[in-house]
């Protein structure tokens, strides 16, 4: 009698889990129609949702050669700059070398010319400390100043604003290498840091960040409770701003670090070299008259110029929020 019960009980269990498999499958199957429903319908009226993606192979592909496009570089250097010279010569660009010679170019790279490279990495930090902080700081504070504030000539301002962002920074280097050549500034460290001290680009972007971020409400508020402009500024501005701040800072950062024309034309001693005319004189230094051929120490010393670079935007990217200024004033 009692395994009977017992059969009983499991029959009857094993017909509840088949009710419920059921029951999910059916779940899963009208949550997949209604998915399909929503897309047909976001598609038909020009809007989507991005809990409810569309799922396209096309596209999932393209966006896998992007990344690998983009990944590439890097992959090459990570693999080339575990070879000898002997080897970076003689095996295949993706495949790894005989030998792992990794940590001795590592060495030889911060050794070589009596450790040159440490000296062309310090002034690109000095450069981009200097010539990046600077222009992100007058950014935000100009970018804040023509959005929150009104004045005679905003509008010629933004005019001129506009018109420098259309004009590349390349063309403005030979009059910038004459104007400091009359002033004796030329193979000199502020050569490369005074015209790092300008950044069009983000001083609009920082203006049009201001503009949005930052509720005129909050200020006002802030002005009747007796708060001056600068204890406004500092104190309840500044923090909205902060994936602004981030942003430009990484343009600027980036944009010096990697600047190239201008310490081409305006520096003439190896001491005050950056690493990207640094590197490129290793780079060329095989086709001189009895040059050594050094390939495996640019491309560790490569390597090791993006690393700070990648550092920085793992590091800031947890700044990049939206709606920091959500809840802050009432409609």
């Amino acid at each position: 009698m009692k395994r009977m019960q017992e059969a009983q009980r499991s029959v009857e269990f094993k017909e509840e889990m088949r009710k419920a498999r059921k029951a999910e499958a059916d779940r899963a199957r009208r949550t997949i129609s209604d998915e399909k429903a929503e897309r047909r319908r976001a598609a038909k009226n020009g809007f989507s949702n991005p809990a409810n993606p569309s799922r396209s192979i096309a596209l999932t592909f393209v966006c896998a050669l992007f990344v690998i496009y983009c990944l590439f570089p890097f992959l090459y250097l990570l693999v080339n700059s575990t070879k000898t010279q002997a080897d970076f010569t003689s095996t295949f660009g993706l495949g790894f070398g005989k030998s792992f010679a990794l940590w001795d170019n590592l060495v030889t790279v911060f050794t070589y010319q009596d450790g040159i490279f440490g000296r062309w990495l310090l002034n690109t930090v000095l450069y981009v400390v200097l010539g990046a902080g600077g222009a992100t700081l007058l950014a935000i504070m100009g970018g804040y100043a023509l959005a929150k504030f009104r004045f005679p000539g905003r509008r010629l301002c933004f005019a001129i604003i506009i018109g420098s962002i259309s004009v590349p920074g390349i063309a403005l280097a030979v009059p910038q290498f004459l104007l400091f050549a009359k002033v004796g500034l030329t193979n000199t460290p502020w050569s490369m840091i005074i015209p790092s001290l300008v950044s069009t680009f983000g001083l609009y972007l920082m203006w049009i960040f201001s503009d949005q971020a930052v509720p005129d409400e909050l200020l006002e508020a802030a002005r009747v409770d007796g708060a001056g402009e600068m204890r406004t500024f500092f104190q309840i501005s500044l923090p909205l701003l902060a994936p602004g701040i981030v942003t430009t800072a990484l343009f600027t950062i980036v944009a010096t670090w990697n600047n190239y024309f201008l310490p081409l034309i305006m520096l003439k001693d190896s001491n005050w070299y950056p690493l990207t005319i640094g590197l490129n004189q290793w780079k060329d230094q095989a086709s001189t008259a009895g040059g050594q051929a050094i390939q495996n120490l640019v491309i560790t010393g490569s390597l090791v110029t993006i690393i700070p670079l990648v550092v920085a935007f793992l590091l800031l990217q947890k700044y990049w929020q939206s709606g920091l200024a959500a809840g802050a004033v009432k409609e």
